[in-house]
């Protein structure tokens, strides 16, 4: 039986040889990874669709957010971006905070990055809004492993409790850190894969204060009233949307309209203190926001808004541009805009 098997397949290969050749160069290419995302293009997307509120005011015009649409690379993608002339390379590198790390782990990143930025847009609509919110959990994760330290802490370990002690804040774990030793033995606590862990770890000395040898983000969850649900689609990733989620959730919950009947496009992150922080692919966003016939881009100050209006000169681009570095710099323009 054994002999007829093998005997048909060298004959199926034999007749077949070319085919199985274009298959092998098909998965190499297309599935064979590279160190690379590939970017190739960019679009709006009305925010408002991923925003609900309670009782919520309507505006005649929309708030966009600006987006990058890219690749995690491969063979195929990348090797095509040297010949199709809107697609870009980029190294992964760039978005490594270590370089032991992986894809899986900037991918993790970037999500905690949405996350987070919604988190930072709620608290600052409804406190501009004038509206009820309330802290109710502050979620610590683990975001890089410094592997220069024995640790055995993982990309996107959720901290629990450290000997026994848990932390609703940020700066209570900042506190209790402080209060241990260099050469302490620790015991860990955390939440990976949907699993409670437990592990032991060393306390570091880095400059005079005590570490464990990772970098730590926070997400904060509130309570809010009206009540606000926000709703990104698996591919959506990263903090760039931070300042167009909080203008449209502070658009849902005042009166009047912010947009002035106009399609608003912008990025930007949306930082703890109501700050606009930079972003990276800014060009393509812009160009984007053209594509998709927004009336004005909004853009953070400094580096990101010198880019875009060096672009705007040398494409000759319509789009209205607004710098902005605050929130509420960003609500005053709008609310002159006419």
């Amino acid at each position: 039986m054994f002999k007829k098997f093998f005997k048909d397949l060298k004959e199926f290969i034999k007749e077949e040889y070319k085919f199985l050749i274009v298959c092998l160069l098909v998965l190499i290419l297309f599935f064979y990874p590279v160190n690379y995302y590939i970017i190739i293009g960019g679009g709006i997307s009305d925010i408002g669709d991923r925003i609900e509120v309670e009782d919520e005011y309507d505006s005649d015009g929309t708030f966009n957010m600006s987006y990058v649409s890219e690749l995690v690379g491969t063979l195929g993608p990348y090797l095509l971006s040297y010949v199709i002339p809107t697609w870009d390379r980029e190294s992964a590198d760039l978005y490594k905070y270590d370089v032991t790390e992986s894809i899986e782990d900037i991918e993790f990143r970037s999500s905690l990055d949405l996350e987070n930025a919604n988190s930072n847009a709620i608290y600052w609509s409804y406190k501009l809004a004038k509206k009820h919110i309330e802290l109710i959990e502050t979620k610590i994760y683990i975001i890089s492993v410094m592997s220069e330290y024995k640790t055995k802490f993982k990309v996107g370990d959720l901290l629990l409790a450290i000997n026994d002690n848990s932390f609703e804040t940020l700066e209570e774990y900042q506190n209790y850190i402080q209060t241990l030793k260099a050469g302490d033995n620790a015991k860990i606590k955390v939440l990976r894969n949907s699993k409670e862990v437990e592990f032991d770890t060393e306390i570091y000395d880095y400059e005079g204060r005590s570490i464990m040898g990772v970098y730590l983000q926070v997400v904060n969850e509130y309570k809010t009233d009206p009540i606000v649900k926000l709703e990104f689609e698996p591919d959506e990733s990263g903090p760039s949307a931070g300042l167009i989620t909080t203008l449209a959730i502070y658009d849902k919950l005042t009166k009047g309209d912010l947009t002035n009947s106009l399609n608003i496009a912008g990025t930007g992150t949306i930082e703890a203190d109501g700050s606009i922080g930079q972003i990276g692919g800014v060009k393509y966003k812009l160009l984007g926001a053209v594509a998709g016939d927004a009336d004005v881009f909004l853009v953070p100050s400094g580096d990101n808004y010198k880019e875009c209006v060096k672009l705007k000169k040398e494409k000759k681009l319509k789009i209205k541009l607004i710098e902005v570095s605050t929130i509420e710099e960003a609500i005053e323009k709008l609310e002159k805009l006419k």
